[in-house]
């Protein structure tokens, strides 16, 4: 709908300003009407977005059983391809589609994206018969606030040293009146101890009587523990996002001061300078799936290489390489308009080649594939059963998050640089290599807190087998 919505609005005369004359000195800005259809397009794109993107990965890994090897296997690679595939559509709207806007017209470019959704939309209806549905045991958010709200009650009672004393899952079965709750039963673990309150029986409070809201099970408890040891992860991985942002905002308008010819006539748009790093992402992903993880099956002894970690890891490393490289590129691209004395021109092109950009944009890339997969695959494998929606959008966050920090380094920036500013509106006049250089120190700041949390963290399945639990066809099996 917002997509239709942004192409009728570039159709239709009245619902978009006049073209700006190229003599005129102002051009007539646009109305009431004609801004009240543009947000109704982009925020109902937006809203559309947001529900598609945080459901799509997680229902998508619904179609494979974990309890099967081989399934569970192409799990994994599903991921990878997935991500593939998004690529592919991001490499065809920065370069197809800009071609298209340039030469025929806004409406061709946002007519393609609907009739594109629209087709998009008809192939997954008609899936619907075959897809795997899993049921769906209440909301996420409800039960992390019934385990807090059941600890704080229980603040002032005694832990209890024997965690078999505590309400789990089976007495939940017995007082329901035999009806198992089909839920994955999770051992006890000895942190975050405060939350092990709302599982205490208080005899004050008879279990039949009781709602979730003054006792949760061991498993509902041991859920939310295992959301809380994804914060670490999920707080370090915004820092990526937050390199990701300059590569559509400061390394364009670098582009943009460059030389952009290819040959004597053509001349790359500044915009589709990004095809570079999703170009790196289509390389990525087939090299690690066909070169890596057959390296790593036999050094590391892993069937699926490396693990989620460890891809965030590397993806954080490039992130660093990545900002070094465009400082340093930063420092040529000055030197030489100093050399030619195009400090003060802002509209004369640097005579240096836009290529120098593209180690930043292909480390981004790769460090896109490898943080972006290993994100998913982590968040979608640790997550509690029933939490995957929740799980992805938490995920999804740290994208978002990214650019806003990014807007609030760039606003601090501005402050403190007042008088000899790094981001001017010339960038022949500023110094945004400090500004990378900044980024560069945050990265490897953020990296070592990284390495320090994935060392201590322990995946959800070792947990499982370190206490003898192991999943069969949805049922727990104790040995």
């Amino acid at each position: 709908m917002g997509v239709i919505i942004l192409t009728i609005s570039t159709i239709i005369p009245n619902l978009r300003p006049p073209k700006c004359a190229p003599d005129s000195p102002s051009c007539i800005p646009a109305n009431t009407k004609q801004l009240l259809v543009l947000y109704l397009a982009l925020y109902t794109t937006a809203l559309g977005t947001g529900g598609l993107k945080s459901s799509v990965s997680g229902f998508g890994s619904d179609q494979f059983d974990e309890t099967d090897k081989k399934e569970k296997a192409k799990m994994v690679k599903f991921f990878n391809w997935f991500f593939f595939i998004i690529s592919i559509g991001s490499l065809a709207a920065v370069t197809v589609l800009v071609y298209i806007q340039d030469n025929h017209g806004r409406a061709w470019g946002y007519g393609i994206c609907a009739c594109s959704i629209l087709l998009g939309l008809c192939v997954f209806l008609a899936g619907t018969r075959k897809y795997r549905f899993k049921r769906l045991m209440g909301s996420p958010l409800t039960q992390i606030a019934a385990v807090f709200v059941a600890a704080l009650r229980k603040r002032k009672l005694e832990l209890l040293s024997d965690p078999n004393l505590l309400f789990d899952v089976d007495d939940l079965a017995v007082n329901d009146g035999g009806r198992k709750k089909k839920k994955q039963k999770l051992p006890h673990s000895m942190e975050f101890r405060f939350l092990d309150k709302a599982a205490i029986k208080d005899s004050s409070n008879p279990i039949k009587s009781a709602n979730k809201w003054s006792i949760s099970t061991v498993t509902d408890v041991e859920e939310v523990k295992l959301v809380i040891r994804m914060l670490p992860t999920w707080g370090t991985t915004i820092m990526f996002w937050t390199v990701y942002a300059q590569m559509t905002t400061f390394s364009v308008s670098q582009a943009t001061t460059m030389d952009r010819h290819i040959g004597p006539r053509f001349q790359i748009p500044a915009g589709s300078l990004t095809v570079f790093f999703v170009a790196s992402i289509l390389l990525t992903v087939p090299i690690y799936d066909r070169v890596v993880v057959p390296v790593c099956r036999k050094i590391l002894k892993n069937p699926n290489g490396l693990t989620p970690l460890q891809r965030i890891g590397v993806g954080l490393l490039l992130s660093i390489f990545a900002m070094v490289s465009a400082a340093l590129c930063e420092i040529k691209r000055l030197r030489v308009a100093k050399t030619h004395g195009l400090i003060h021109s802002p509209d004369k092109i640097v005579p240096l080649s836009v290529f120098w950009l593209i180690p930043q944009f292909l480390f981004v890339g790769s460090g896109e594939a490898f943080t972006y997969i290993g994100q998913l695959d982590f968040f979608l494998r640790e997550c509690p059963k029933g939490m995957k929606t929740m799980s992805t959008g938490l995920f999804l966050s740290t994208l978002s998050l990214g650019f806003f920090v990014s807007s609030i380094l760039v606003s601090i920036v501005h402050k403190v640089t007042p008088k000899r500013p790094w981001l001017a509106d010339n960038l022949n006049e500023g110094k945004l290599y400090n500004f990378y250089w900044l980024l560069t120190v945050l990265c490897v700041l953020n990296m070592m807190v990284f390495v320090v949390c994935a060392r201590k963290y322990v995946y959800k399945e070792k947990r499982l087998a370190e206490v003898g639990i192991e999943m069969e066809e949805g049922e727990v099996v104790c040995h």
